[in-house]
């Protein structure tokens, strides 16, 4: 059954908020929390290690209800339902979408057309685990002899910007094993790669469904002639494997059809890193730890299924966006990750989010008149405080933020670590409270700069009043990872079902491709 084709700004509740908007937007989070000491814990929910702190935020409880009514009401539950039950409401690709399938432990069957999904994914799972092990233990061996030392994952879009944000995420638990990532068709990236590498101790995983992805299958091509400058065609199969569900061709290109690991139409690309996509992740961080990330994302999985909307973190992210771009007018949303091993996350993300809900015409087909997806942007605290933190202090547009932060270092450099969060919860306290004239006035006067106030106080105060959500997690483990990565895709999920779009087709893409092959064709 398709979801339901609801325009959230006819519902009663979008209408209740657009009148409750007129109060709230005078809101001064100042006052907000001196008026209400509690204000933080009541503005607050955790799931085991993760955190969300949202109370620096233009809400009110009356706020917050409202736009869990807005959710209510555009019938969320009963999407959430149809989604893990395998119905297809990726409509306009009649596909169901299960990503969330292949991280689930759970015993309960899922059908597809009628079919048990399930024992598909724990086979391919399992196929994972075991070529993973050969090649980390050097059992895998290439043309010459030589185990493998290196792994390119050759990709595109989801099948390369969430494997790489990952293998760069989990660094920390990296083996022997070096890692890169092709995918632009930019041939001087192709080849400032393989000038690192060496042909008989690399192993390439081309990642492409349909196995004819123009930019994934011109940089394979470009990298097996190079292979080939040292090797020979018989060869290729020691050195070659491919995640695609276009068997024959990857045949063709000299894969062993045991060496082709499977891709299904009901996992979109973006959301694939959790499939076989993700091989390069169980290639540089163990299969193990693989897993660890798959059962941090099924956390996050049951409590999205479960949670009262209340207590609901992906819920509450979804709405409070909808709440700040639809009604407040905000364009951007910036997402901060105080960790550099997180440094990929904003360009993940970016794909994630705006792919999927960038979209101006609804389920029923006609063209939107509200605001859908705003621009994501974003980087890796502190570097971002000496870069475009101005804009969100002192500019004159209003960008909610995102700020991701772990309570424990991995390296154990507690000093360092200490500073860092620091500035992690001084840039949110920052952006809400600001710094007011009469602050900024005595601050001068203290400095003995009290001839130059008149000329510098405009230039340093702070309005503050500026929102942030605070998104701590313990410590950067797989799992952790898995849980921050889960929270934004069911974040994307609840928007777009409120937003009353189809999230999960990315047609948008298409056009320029074509363009690009008419120009190809008429040189």
């Amino acid at each position: 059954m398709p979801l339901q084709n609801i325009n959230p700004t006819k519902t009663e509740a979008w209408k209740k908020l657009t009148d409750h908007f007129s109060e709230a937007e005078k809101y001064e989070l100042k006052t907000l929390f001196r008026n209400d000491k509690q204000r933080k814990e009541r503005f607050s929910v955790q799931l085991e290690e993760l955190k969300l702190d949202f109370s620096k935020n233009h809400i009110t409880q009356k706020t917050l209800d409202l736009l869990i009514s807005l959710a209510k009401e555009t019938k969320l539950k009963d999407a959430i339902n149809q989604c893990f039950s395998g119905a297809k409401i990726n409509v306009t690709e009649e596909r169901a979408v299960l990503h969330t399938a292949l991280r689930s432990n759970s015993d309960t069957p899922i059908f597809v057309d009628g079919e048990d999904i399930k024992p598909k994914i724990q086979a391919c799972l399992k196929k994972m685990k075991s070529f993973s092990k050969k090649v980390i233990s050097k059992k895998w061996k290439g043309y010459t002899g030589k185990p493998i030392t290196d792994i390119v994952n050759i990709g595109v879009g989801g099948s390369d910007l969430g494997p790489s944000m990952v293998v760069q995420g989990l660094q920390f638990y990296r083996n022997r094993l070096n890692s890169h990532f092709v995918s632009n068709i930019d041939g001087d990236h192709v080849y400032e790669i393989l000038s690192k590498l060496h042909p008989e101790t690399t192993l390439f995983i081309i990642v492409s469904k349909s196995f004819t992805t123009d930019e994934t299958i011109t940089n394979a091509t470009t990298i097996r002639n190079w292979f080939l400058k040292s090797a020979e065609v018989t060869d290729i199969a020691k050195h070659f494997v491919a995640v695609s569900s276009n068997i024959d061709q990857a045949i063709d290109f000299g894969i062993r059809k045991k060496n082709i690991f499977p891709m299904w139409n009901w996992v979109g690309g973006r959301f694939s890193l959790w499939s076989a996509v993700g091989l390069s992740i169980s290639l540089a961080v163990g299969f193990d730890n693989f897993k660890e990330l798959l059962n941090g994302a099924e956390k996050v999985d049951n409590h999205f299924k479960t949670a009262d909307f209340h207590e609901n973190i992906p819920v509450i992210l979804g709405v409070l966006s909808i709440w700040s771009n639809n009604f407040f007018k905000s364009e951007t949303e910036a997402i901060l990750p105080y960790n550099q091993y997180l440094c990929k996350l904003p360009a993940y993300l970016q794909q994630a989010i705006m792919e999927s809900n960038g979209k101006s015409v609804d389920r029923g087909g006609n063209q939107i008149k509200y605001q859908t997806c705003g621009v994501i942007w974003g980087g890796a605290g502190t570097d971002i405080q000496h870069a475009f933190m101005q804009l969100l202090h002192q500019g004159t547009k209003l960008i909610p933020a995102d700020f991701i932060g772990f309570e424990e270092p991995l390296h154990g450099l507690t000093i360092q670590h200490e500073k860092l969060m620091a500035n992690y919860y001084a840039q949110m306290e920052a952006l809400a409270y600001g710094k007011t004239k009469e602050e900024i006035h005595l601050e001068l006067k203290t400095q003995n700069k009290a001839a130059q106030i008149n000329k510098l106080l405009p230039y340093k105060v702070f309005e503050g009043n500026r929102p942030s959500n605070a998104i701590t997690l313990k410590k950067l483990t797989p799992k952790s990872l898995g849980m921050l990565i889960a929270t934004y895709e069911h974040k994307i999920f609840t928007q777009g079902v409120i937003w009353n779009i189809y999230s999960f087709d990315q047609f948008g893409v298409e056009l320029g491709k074509e363009l690009a092959k008419k120009l190809l064709i008429n040189e």
